[in-house]
Protein backbone atom coordinates (compact mmCIF):
# COMPACT_ATOMS: atom_id res chain seq x y z
CA UNK A 1 0.00 0.00 0.00
CA UNK A 2 1.46 3.40 -0.97
CA UNK A 3 1.63 5.99 1.28
CA UNK A 4 -0.67 8.37 -1.29
CA UNK A 5 -3.61 5.38 -0.40
CA UNK A 6 -2.80 5.16 3.34
CA UNK A 7 -3.61 8.68 3.76
CA UNK A 8 -6.42 8.48 1.60
CA UNK A 9 -7.92 5.66 2.90
CA UNK A 10 -7.66 7.62 6.38
CA UNK A 11 -9.32 10.63 5.25
CA UNK A 12 -12.07 8.49 3.83
CA UNK A 13 -12.37 6.82 7.44
CA UNK A 14 -12.22 9.68 9.18
CA UNK A 15 -15.00 11.87 7.25
CA UNK A 16 -17.39 8.87 7.62
CA UNK A 17 -16.84 8.57 11.01
CA UNK A 18 -17.16 12.31 11.78
CA UNK A 19 -20.27 12.80 10.00
CA UNK A 20 -21.99 8.99 11.32
CA UNK A 21 -20.77 10.15 14.92
CA UNK A 22 -22.69 13.08 15.13
CA UNK A 23 -25.61 10.95 12.84
CA UNK A 24 -25.67 8.99 15.82
CA UNK A 25 -25.65 11.13 18.72
CA UNK A 26 -28.84 12.66 16.74
CA UNK A 27 -30.27 9.49 16.95
CA UNK A 28 -29.57 8.83 20.00
CA UNK A 29 -30.97 12.08 21.78
CA UNK A 30 -34.09 11.68 19.19
CA UNK A 31 -34.67 7.97 20.57
CA UNK A 32 -34.45 8.18 24.16
CA UNK A 33 -36.52 11.48 23.63
CA UNK A 34 -39.70 10.03 21.82
CA UNK A 35 -39.02 6.36 23.66
CA UNK A 36 -39.86 8.82 27.12
CA UNK A 37 -43.04 10.49 25.49
CA UNK A 38 -44.31 7.69 24.26
CA UNK A 39 -43.58 4.74 27.36
CA UNK A 40 -41.84 2.74 24.55
CA UNK A 41 -39.24 0.82 25.71
CA UNK A 42 -38.13 -0.33 21.92
CA UNK A 43 -37.95 3.23 21.02
CA UNK A 44 -35.38 3.80 24.42
CA UNK A 45 -33.29 0.86 23.56
CA UNK A 46 -33.02 2.08 19.86
CA UNK A 47 -31.77 5.20 20.97
CA UNK A 48 -29.29 3.74 23.07
CA UNK A 49 -28.13 1.62 20.75
CA UNK A 50 -26.99 4.86 18.68
CA UNK A 51 -25.68 5.86 21.65
CA UNK A 52 -23.07 3.05 21.07
CA UNK A 53 -22.53 3.93 17.94
CA UNK A 54 -21.47 7.42 18.76
CA UNK A 55 -19.34 6.23 20.86
CA UNK A 56 -17.60 3.77 18.71
CA UNK A 57 -17.27 6.33 15.96
CA UNK A 58 -15.77 8.75 18.28
CA UNK A 59 -13.47 5.84 19.23
CA UNK A 60 -13.15 4.68 15.77
CA UNK A 61 -11.60 7.77 14.32
CA UNK A 62 -9.02 7.86 16.78
CA UNK A 63 -8.11 4.26 16.07
CA UNK A 64 -7.98 4.72 12.34
CA UNK A 65 -5.45 7.39 12.57
CA UNK A 66 -2.60 5.40 13.98
CA UNK A 67 -3.95 1.53 13.07
CA UNK A 68 -1.65 1.16 9.67
CA UNK A 69 1.32 3.08 12.13
CA UNK A 70 4.38 0.88 12.13
CA UNK A 71 6.21 -0.70 15.48
CA UNK A 72 7.77 2.32 17.50
CA UNK A 73 8.71 1.63 21.23
CA UNK A 74 5.81 1.54 22.88
CA UNK A 75 4.38 -0.89 20.42
CA UNK A 76 6.99 -3.04 18.63
CA UNK A 77 4.37 -5.17 16.84
CA UNK A 78 2.40 -1.93 15.80
CA UNK A 79 -0.97 -0.39 16.26
CA UNK A 80 -3.11 -3.38 13.86
CA UNK A 81 -4.22 -4.78 17.47
CA UNK A 82 -6.60 -1.84 17.97
CA UNK A 83 -9.02 -2.22 15.44
CA UNK A 84 -9.39 -5.88 16.53
CA UNK A 85 -9.67 -4.57 20.06
CA UNK A 86 -12.18 -2.07 18.89
CA UNK A 87 -14.17 -4.87 17.10
CA UNK A 88 -14.47 -6.87 20.41
CA UNK A 89 -15.10 -4.18 22.87
CA UNK A 90 -18.02 -2.79 20.42
CA UNK A 91 -19.83 -5.68 20.10
CA UNK A 92 -19.61 -6.55 23.67
CA UNK A 93 -20.85 -3.52 24.63
CA UNK A 94 -23.80 -4.55 22.26
CA UNK A 95 -24.39 -7.60 23.72
CA UNK A 96 -24.41 -6.49 27.11
CA UNK A 97 -27.37 -3.74 25.98
CA UNK A 98 -28.85 -6.81 24.17
CA UNK A 99 -29.29 -8.31 27.74
CA UNK A 100 -30.07 -5.44 29.95
CA UNK A 101 -33.18 -4.88 27.53
CA UNK A 102 -33.85 -8.59 27.47
CA UNK A 103 -33.94 -8.66 31.69
CA UNK A 104 -36.28 -5.03 31.22
CA UNK A 105 -38.53 -6.72 29.13
CA UNK A 106 -38.77 -10.08 30.46
CA UNK A 107 -39.48 -7.96 33.89
CA UNK A 108 -42.09 -5.88 32.46
CA UNK A 109 -44.07 -9.26 31.34
CA UNK A 110 -43.95 -10.79 34.73
CA UNK A 111 -45.46 -7.60 35.91
CA UNK A 112 -48.13 -7.78 34.00
CA UNK A 113 -48.62 -11.49 34.26
CA UNK A 114 -49.08 -11.04 37.73
CA UNK A 115 -51.42 -7.68 37.49
CA UNK A 116 -49.28 -4.92 37.26
CA UNK A 117 -49.93 -3.64 33.83
CA UNK A 118 -46.78 -1.26 32.45
CA UNK A 119 -47.96 2.60 30.87
CA UNK A 120 -49.66 2.70 28.05
CA UNK A 121 -48.21 3.64 24.80
CA UNK A 122 -48.39 6.82 23.43
CA UNK A 123 -48.59 6.54 19.39
CA UNK A 124 -48.55 10.56 18.38
CA UNK A 125 -44.59 10.71 19.16
CA UNK A 126 -43.74 7.33 17.33
CA UNK A 127 -44.53 8.32 13.30
CA UNK A 128 -42.19 11.02 13.00
CA UNK A 129 -39.45 9.14 14.97
CA UNK A 130 -39.96 5.78 12.43
CA UNK A 131 -39.33 8.06 9.28
CA UNK A 132 -36.48 10.26 10.68
CA UNK A 133 -34.40 7.64 12.28
CA UNK A 134 -34.93 5.48 9.58
CA UNK A 135 -33.68 7.87 6.70
CA UNK A 136 -30.75 8.60 8.67
CA UNK A 137 -30.25 4.92 9.70
CA UNK A 138 -30.00 4.71 5.57
CA UNK A 139 -28.24 7.57 4.80
CA UNK A 140 -25.33 6.49 7.26
CA UNK A 141 -25.20 2.61 6.05
CA UNK A 142 -24.29 4.06 2.89
CA UNK A 143 -21.35 6.53 3.25
CA UNK A 144 -20.01 3.60 5.21
CA UNK A 145 -20.50 1.25 2.68
CA UNK A 146 -18.93 3.77 -0.29
CA UNK A 147 -16.43 4.90 2.02
CA UNK A 148 -15.45 0.76 2.52
CA UNK A 149 -15.44 0.28 -0.78
CA UNK A 150 -13.07 3.06 -1.49
CA UNK A 151 -10.75 2.30 0.60
CA UNK A 152 -10.54 -1.25 -1.15
CA UNK A 153 -13.06 -3.02 1.32
CA UNK A 154 -9.49 -2.95 3.70
CA UNK A 155 -11.17 -0.74 6.51
CA UNK A 156 -12.74 -3.43 9.53
CA UNK A 157 -14.22 -0.37 11.25
CA UNK A 158 -15.66 0.82 8.12
CA UNK A 159 -16.94 -2.24 7.66
CA UNK A 160 -18.53 -3.21 11.12
CA UNK A 161 -19.97 0.48 11.42
CA UNK A 162 -21.75 -0.46 8.01
CA UNK A 163 -23.47 -3.48 9.30
CA UNK A 164 -24.10 -1.80 12.61
CA UNK A 165 -25.47 0.88 10.68
CA UNK A 166 -28.03 -1.87 8.99
CA UNK A 167 -28.97 -3.31 11.44
CA UNK A 168 -29.71 -0.26 13.51
CA UNK A 169 -31.96 0.28 10.32
CA UNK A 170 -33.44 -2.88 10.20
CA UNK A 171 -34.32 -3.03 14.11
CA UNK A 172 -35.96 0.95 13.67
CA UNK A 173 -37.89 -0.41 11.07
CA UNK A 174 -39.10 -3.84 12.66
CA UNK A 175 -39.72 -1.65 15.89
CA UNK A 176 -42.02 0.36 13.62
CA UNK A 177 -43.86 -2.07 12.10
CA UNK A 178 -44.38 -4.05 15.20
CA UNK A 179 -45.50 -0.90 17.21
CA UNK A 180 -48.37 -0.24 14.12
CA UNK A 181 -49.47 -3.80 14.44
CA UNK A 182 -49.86 -3.43 17.94
CA UNK A 183 -51.63 0.19 17.36
CA UNK A 184 -54.21 -0.97 14.75
CA UNK A 185 -55.25 -4.42 16.34
CA UNK A 186 -54.57 -3.18 20.03
CA UNK A 187 -58.64 -3.63 20.15
CA UNK A 188 -58.91 -6.83 17.98
CA UNK A 189 -56.15 -10.18 17.94
CA UNK A 190 -53.45 -8.42 19.97
CA UNK A 191 -56.33 -7.00 22.30
CA UNK A 192 -54.69 -9.35 25.31
CA UNK A 193 -50.81 -8.78 24.90
CA UNK A 194 -51.32 -5.37 23.40
CA UNK A 195 -50.15 -4.10 26.84
CA UNK A 196 -47.12 -5.57 26.92
CA UNK A 197 -46.46 -5.53 23.09
CA UNK A 198 -43.98 -3.07 23.13
CA UNK A 199 -41.81 -5.61 25.71
CA UNK A 200 -42.34 -8.79 22.81
CA UNK A 201 -40.84 -6.87 20.14
CA UNK A 202 -37.82 -6.03 22.55
CA UNK A 203 -37.50 -9.53 23.03
CA UNK A 204 -37.67 -10.15 19.03
CA UNK A 205 -35.61 -7.51 18.21
CA UNK A 206 -32.52 -8.60 20.68
CA UNK A 207 -33.14 -12.42 19.44
CA UNK A 208 -32.93 -11.83 15.90
CA UNK A 209 -29.51 -9.78 16.30
CA UNK A 210 -27.78 -11.11 19.30
CA UNK A 211 -26.19 -13.97 17.16
CA UNK A 212 -24.64 -11.09 14.61
CA UNK A 213 -23.80 -9.43 18.33
CA UNK A 214 -21.69 -12.55 19.77
CA UNK A 215 -20.43 -13.31 16.37
CA UNK A 216 -18.35 -10.14 15.81
CA UNK A 217 -17.36 -10.78 19.99
CA UNK A 218 -16.24 -14.05 19.10
CA UNK A 219 -14.38 -12.62 15.84
CA UNK A 220 -12.24 -10.22 17.46
CA UNK A 221 -11.27 -12.06 20.10
CA UNK A 222 -10.13 -14.86 17.96
CA UNK A 223 -7.82 -12.30 16.29
CA UNK A 224 -6.59 -11.03 19.19
CA UNK A 225 -6.11 -14.72 20.45
CA UNK A 226 -3.93 -14.85 17.25
CA UNK A 227 -6.34 -17.68 15.64
CA UNK A 228 -5.26 -18.71 12.50
CA UNK A 229 -6.92 -16.83 9.59
CA UNK A 230 -9.28 -18.33 7.05
CA UNK A 231 -8.39 -21.17 4.73
CA UNK A 232 -9.15 -19.07 1.63
CA UNK A 233 -6.02 -16.64 3.19
CA UNK A 234 -3.64 -19.46 3.75
CA UNK A 235 -4.28 -21.06 -0.11
CA UNK A 236 -3.43 -17.29 -1.25
CA UNK A 237 -0.04 -16.12 0.98
CA UNK A 238 1.16 -20.06 0.25
CA UNK A 239 0.62 -19.79 -3.48
CA UNK A 240 1.81 -15.87 -3.33
CA UNK A 241 5.34 -17.59 -1.16
CA UNK A 242 6.35 -19.97 -3.88
CA UNK A 243 7.52 -18.04 -7.16
CA UNK A 244 9.95 -16.06 -4.52
CA UNK A 245 11.17 -19.04 -2.56
CA UNK A 246 11.30 -21.47 -5.56
CA UNK A 247 13.53 -18.93 -7.03
CA UNK A 248 15.95 -18.62 -4.14
CA UNK A 249 16.27 -22.65 -4.02
CA UNK A 250 15.33 -22.89 -0.50
CA UNK A 251 12.15 -25.10 1.16
CA UNK A 252 8.83 -24.14 2.79
CA UNK A 253 8.57 -25.59 6.05
CA UNK A 254 5.82 -24.26 7.37
CA UNK A 255 3.80 -21.03 7.07
CA UNK A 256 1.05 -19.56 9.41
CA UNK A 257 -1.16 -16.65 8.71
CA UNK A 258 -3.06 -14.37 11.35
CA UNK A 259 -5.42 -12.03 10.69
CA UNK A 260 -5.43 -9.00 12.65
CA UNK A 261 -7.61 -5.88 12.08
CA UNK A 262 -7.25 -4.99 8.25
CA UNK A 263 -3.71 -6.50 8.46
CA UNK A 264 -2.31 -10.35 8.14
CA UNK A 265 1.14 -11.44 9.82
CA UNK A 266 2.43 -14.16 7.24
CA UNK A 267 5.32 -16.25 8.98
CA UNK A 268 7.81 -18.58 6.41
CA UNK A 269 9.40 -21.31 8.17
CA UNK A 270 12.80 -21.14 5.48
CA UNK A 271 14.93 -23.65 5.01
CA UNK A 272 17.41 -22.30 2.69
CA UNK A 273 19.67 -25.38 1.94
CA UNK A 274 22.77 -23.53 1.61
CA UNK A 275 24.95 -20.90 3.89
CA UNK A 276 23.07 -17.43 3.15
CA UNK A 277 23.66 -13.89 4.58
CA UNK A 278 21.56 -11.63 6.52
CA UNK A 279 21.85 -9.69 3.96
CA UNK A 280 20.63 -12.49 1.50
CA UNK A 281 17.48 -13.07 3.70
CA UNK A 282 16.95 -9.35 4.08
CA UNK A 283 16.65 -8.76 0.12
CA UNK A 284 13.87 -12.00 0.04
CA UNK A 285 12.12 -11.04 2.80
CA UNK A 286 11.54 -7.88 1.21
CA UNK A 287 10.43 -9.71 -1.73
CA UNK A 288 8.00 -11.61 -0.23
CA UNK A 289 6.77 -8.91 1.61
CA UNK A 290 5.96 -6.93 -1.79
CA UNK A 291 4.35 -9.94 -3.34
CA UNK A 292 2.68 -10.36 -0.08
CA UNK A 293 1.22 -7.29 0.02
CA UNK A 294 0.16 -7.58 -4.08
CA UNK A 295 -1.94 -10.18 -2.97
CA UNK A 296 -3.19 -9.60 0.95
CA UNK A 297 -3.06 -5.35 1.29
CA UNK A 298 -1.79 -4.61 4.67
CA UNK A 299 0.16 -7.81 4.73
CA UNK A 300 3.48 -8.55 6.34
CA UNK A 301 5.88 -10.88 6.26
CA UNK A 302 8.43 -12.46 8.65
CA UNK A 303 10.71 -14.75 7.18
CA UNK A 304 11.58 -17.22 9.61
CA UNK A 305 15.31 -19.28 8.61
CA UNK A 306 14.87 -22.65 10.62
CA UNK A 307 15.24 -26.69 9.67
CA UNK A 308 12.35 -27.49 11.67
CA UNK A 309 8.62 -26.24 10.95
CA UNK A 310 6.41 -24.44 14.19
CA UNK A 311 6.43 -27.03 16.56
CA UNK A 312 10.19 -28.51 18.00
CA UNK A 313 10.40 -32.03 17.73
CA UNK A 314 10.49 -33.85 21.00
CA UNK A 315 14.04 -34.58 21.14
CA UNK A 316 15.08 -30.82 20.85
CA UNK A 317 12.19 -28.99 23.03
CA UNK A 318 13.15 -28.29 26.59
CA UNK A 319 12.95 -30.36 29.97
Amino acid sequence: MTATTTTDTRQLEARALTVAMWGNLFMAVAGVLAGFLSNSNAIVMDGLFSLIGFVSALLGRRISRKVEAGPDLLRPYGYAADEAIFITFRSLSLLGLVLFAVTSALKNIYDYATGQPPEPLIFGPMIGYFVIIGGTCFAIWAMHHNAWRKTGRQSEILRLEARASAFDGLITAAAGVGLGAIYLMREGPLAVIAPVGDSLIVLLLCLTVIGQYYGGFRAGLGELAGVTAPPDCIILARRTLRPALAKDGGRLLDMSVMKLGRSYQVTAYYDPGRPVTAAEMDELNLRLIRDMRDALPGSDVLLLVTEHPRRWPEDLRPA
